[in-house]
């Protein structure tokens, strides 16, 4: 029953999400946390920190994490991230040859052009989302997330250090 579940989930989760990893983050919390119940909020943040710092693509990753603690076994990883990477495995064999033959017209220029904003707003979504008590303990928490925050924004840090250095940070200070 989960495996089924856990299919139709993320094949819903991959089939309708545009713009990536990060635009899936919302939806994925969506389906897992409110609506299915198969993670906390703290599990969620914890996938999404690992899903970052392990190679791969961040949605793949969170669907492997999620399908193995929803179900509990590595065929739950397996149905959730085939179910996942289907829909646009199947929609690339089948629009790839459209879309290239008429990516240079108005029509889906506009479509892109209204798409860009909306994947905008699904990744603001997914960083207000994880904006919660189950993230934020304590003035530790926040200084992290300002000092992360400052590193990226006005340093230009890659990620890569920032989480480096985050959790030599955290092995310190907690």
């Amino acid at each position: 029953m989960i495996y089924w579940k856990l299919f139709y989930t993320f094949f819903k989760i991959g089939l309708f999400n545009f713009g990536g990893g990060y635009a899936m983050i919302s939806f994925i919390q969506n389906e897992v946390v409110i609506k299915n119940n198969w993670l906390t909020n703290g599990q969620f943040a914890d996938i999404v920190a690992v899903s970052q710092v392990t190679p791969g693509p961040v949605g793949i990753n969170m669907a492997t994490y999620t399908g193995y603690a929803a179900a509990g076994d590595v065929w739950g990883a397996v149905v959730a991230t085939t179910a996942v990477c289907l829909p646009a495995f199947v929609l690339l064999l089948w629009l790839g040859k459209f879309l290239f033959k008429y990516q240079h017209t108005s029509r889906m220029k506009g479509i892109f052009a209204g798409l860009r904003p909306a994947v905008i707003g699904l990744i603001a979504a997914a960083a207000l989302g994880l904006c919660n008590a189950a993230n934020f303990t304590g003035f530790k928490s926040v200084l992290f997330f300002l000092v992360a925050f400052g590193l990226v924004w006005t340093r230009k840090a890659g990620p890569i250090a920032v989480l480096l250095l985050s959790a030599c940070g955290g092995f310190l200070m907690y």
